[in-house]
């Protein structure tokens, strides 16, 4: 059973962190969209294109990194009480309290699912000038929350393993 988590938490982290490092250069992409912008802005004709896609860019970049964020614990964590408890008292809140995690995760992916289907049906599209289909967005919107839940599990598994004693 130890070999079968042991097997899961290596291959959700392996998989998080190849998404993430690539992901981390999606940030130049969108510097080059905005930078565009601007001179277009300023030397020609506006692109009508430029701040929809820079959005697309930056929940794809938010998104599809969340899990390897979480794997390198880079996520906000409320320091009041925290700080002060030991390594044990913390594991055992993280492991409590990512429950809620898993459990927004999956409604997340659920309504994430239900929107990009909707999307592909009914060939929805932005209401702004640009006017792109949204199924693309909204299909790596369900990719990055799917990555997520499948770190927040892994970091799950971790915790309960190191609370009885067994390192992964």
């Amino acid at each position: 059973m130890v070999a079968a988590l042991r097997l899961y938490v290596r291959a959700v982290e392996a998989m998080a962190r190849a998404v993430g490092r690539v992901t981390m250069y999606l940030i130049f992409a969108m510097i080059a969209v905005l930078l565009y912008s601007s001179i277009s802005k300023t030397f020609f004709l506006p692109a009508i294109w430029t701040f929809e896609l820079a959005q697309f860019l930056m929940v794809a970049y938010f998104l599809l990194g969340g899990g390897y964020s979480m794997q390198l614990g880079g996520h906000v964590r409320m320091d009041l009480l925290y700080g002060a408890w030991s390594d044990r008292t913390k594991t055992w809140v993280d492991s409590f309290t990512i429950l809620f995690l898993i459990a927004y995760l999956v409604l997340l992916l659920y309504g994430g699912i239900n929107s990009s289907i909707y999307a592909l049906v009914y060939g929805e599209r932005s209401y702004s000038a640009w006017r792109p289909y949204m199924a693309p967005i909204k299909i790596v919107m369900c990719i990055g929350i799917f990555i997520m839940l499948l770190q927040a599990i892994a970091t799950w598994i971790r915790d309960l393993c190191r609370l009885r004693g067994i390192d992964l």
